[in-house]
């Protein structure tokens, strides 16, 4: 699919997400990619911070493959798709996602 737009994909990466489960898994792999970074920090062991993506796209390729049953969106558009999970993470953690995705009618 081709978008014009970060913006205009935006929607597109939701909608990729429609399983709460599918989000939760994103969020859980997110969230190591802070948790290494920090521990790289304190150890002063930044060969950790390499575990970052490789968990974190586990746990999300996991959701995609098993639980949302489609192609991660990282294949085609790998950029936006990064930037998007760091937008979707933090308005999971604000509270605001439902919001969101009933913006453009999508489940919450």
């Amino acid at each position: 699919m081709e978008f014009k737009d970060y913006e205009e994909f935006w929607p597109f990466y939701l909608s990729q997400h429609s399983k709460r489960s599918t989000r939760g898994w994103h969020f859980v792999g997110t969230s190591f990619v802070f948790v290494f970074i920090i521990a790289a920090l304190i150890t002063l062991n930044f060969w950790l911070v390499l575990l970052a993506p490789v968990t974190a796209y586990a746990f999300a390729w996991f959701s995609h493959f098993f639980i949302e049953g489609n192609k991660p969106a990282t294949f085609g558009h790998p950029i936006w798709s990064l930037r998007a999970d760091f937008r979707m993470y933090r308005l999971i953690l604000l509270r605001k996602l439902d919001k969101e995705l009933s913006k453009y009618k999508l489940a919450g």
